[in-house]
């Protein structure tokens, strides 16, 4: 990405008040660009291949985001760049983020190898609702049964560190429970979906970037498998954006896009998540917890094609704060191009967007601000929120893409986003409710709760009970906000 030159011409306008109001004309002309037109394709660059020589995007001081008036194009290039990166092989013949970066369970608590294999895996439950996404069996002829799709969580060193102070701080006493303290730039989570290569056919194998991983199995005990990687969010803190950039990425044709101007999904062949047929409603990415499974089984689709909402039977975009179609046809453009350069595995793999907030021309403590005063996950029109208005990842939030259960009811009032889970105000409320741009952070805020100082009380009680009761009351805690943040949304 290439920082832009900056014009200082400055212009005075009249403001409502009556006062006069200073603002640097590079920055109106950006607007214009940013809001409704791109000026020029959102190409990727020359630098990030061959993929071995990636480099890390900058992040800090003289990068792209150093600037007080932003494109869209430069968080989409940061993302494509970013997941470049993390995934660029290593001598070892892993991608960095698996040699390089901590895997971390829920409640930030580093994962020890299992029968000497790094990537250790057992967690399947989803975000909100706790759905669990198994794959369509018939896509591999033969086949009975799916595999279930299991998740890592991996953060470097950056974000580890800041965290473990932070909550140090927080539980004792010296930063307040309601605070405006922020991760550093660079910061960095993954969170990754994984499935048994038994799932895949083996003509498709070689679409995929496969790796060898220790499974907890249904008995507790530990196997390894030939493990096949369908999704990535890639979350980092760039300089002006404490609220972290939210990208995500996913193996190409899993399952269908909906078509919102039939209303119906719809696929001839069999796919990863869905079996083929014709459906329509939202059943298919509706959890029900009652049963514990979705409405109808077998028909995972996308709602929005890069998280870019639509309405139904007109097709038409949703008016939002992100102007359309410049969002939407900047994340196509470098998606092309990078499959256009990219030779390994990894060219099997697009990005479905990215959602950040407009921070043009806050100060930190305002930005800071901004995320525990505003509403953050709102996207209508006068919202600070910016890229795909309903991003979501197929593998990762299949049964919370909408709250809705009619397609009717989708409106842009009530879209569905990574900020809508990922807020400032932390599940805790037996201290208060408390509020702070480090909450946004899942794996922090249950860190924070869990070490949190309790009485020790009984003859029995252990390390290790107040450890398991902790992570079961934070499961709970979490399940209850998604609850009371439903019912508010109805």
């Amino acid at each position: 990405m290439k920082k832009k030159t900056i014009i200082t011409t400055a212009v005075v306008l009249t403001a409502a008040a009556g006062s006069l109001l200073f603002l640097n004309k590079e920055k109106i002309m950006d607007k214009t660009a940013y809001a409704d037109n791109a000026a020029e394709p959102c190409n990727c660059e020359a630098s990030w291949f061959p993929h071995e020589q990636t480099p890390a995007p900058a992040e800090g001081d003289g990068s792209p985001f150093d600037i007080s008036s932003t494109t869209n194009c430069i968080f989409h290039q940061w993302s494509w760049q970013k997941f470049l990166w993390v995934t660029k092989p290593l001598p070892s013949g892993n991608p960095l983020f698996l040699d390089s970066l901590d895997i971390v369970t829920p409640e930030m608590e580093r994962v020890s190898p299992q029968l000497g294999v790094k990537l250790v895996l057992t967690s399947i439950a989803q975000a909100g609702p706790g759905g669990v996404l198994v794959s369509n069996p018939k896509v591999v002829p033969g086949k009975t049964a799916g595999d279930t799709v299991f998740y890592s969580i991996h953060v470097n060193k950056i974000l580890f560190d800041k965290a473990i102070i932070a909550a140090s701080e927080i539980n004792s006493g010296k930063t307040p429970y309601s605070n405006l303290e922020t991760f550093p730039v660079g910061s960095l989570e993954l969170k990754v979906s994984w499935i048994s290569t038994a799932s895949i056919p083996k003509e498709k194998l070689g679409d995929y970037f496969i790796t060898k991983a220790a499974v907890k199995n249904k008995t507790g005990q530990y196997e390894v498998k030939s493990v096949a990687l369908l999704g990535m969010h890639v979350v980092g803190v760039v300089k002006n954006h404490p609220e972290f950039i939210w990208a995500t990425f996913e193996h190409k044709d899993m399952a269908p896009i909906y078509d919102w101007k039939n209303n119906s999904v719809t696929s001839k062949d069999e796919k990863l998540l869905y079996e083929s047929g014709t459906d329509s409603g939202l059943k298919g990415i509706t959890w029900d917890r009652t049963n514990k499974k979705p409405l109808v089984p077998g028909k995972a689709f996308v709602l929005y094609e890069y998280g870019v909402p639509k309405v139904v039977e007109t097709n038409a975009y949703m008016k939002t704060s992100q102007s359309e179609p410049v969002n939407f046809n900047n994340i196509d453009f470098i998606n092309k191009c990078v499959a256009s350069k990219l030779n390994d595995v990894f060219k099997n793999y697009f990005y479905n967007g990215s959602i950040w907030l407009d921070t043009d021309g806050m100060s930190p403590s305002d930005q800071a601000k901004a995320i525990v005063k505003r509403q953050i996950s709102s996207v209508l029109p006068d919202s600070l929120a910016r890229g795909s208005s309903n991003l979501a990842n197929i593998t990762m939030e299949t049964y919370t893409q909408t709250f809705k259960d009619s397609i009717h009811k989708i409106n842009a009032g009530n879209l569905v986003n990574c900020f809508t889970c990922h807020q400032s105000q932390n599940f805790d409320k037996t201290r208060g409710i408390g509020k702070s741009p480090l909450y946004l952070s899942h794996i922090f805020e249950s860190y924070l709760y869990t070490t949190k100082p309790k009485p020790v009380t009984g003859k029995n009680a252990s390390n290790a009970n107040l450890k398991v009761q902790r992570i079961e009351e934070t499961e709970s805690l979490k399940l209850k906000q998604f609850d009371e943040f439903v019912r508010n949304n109805k």
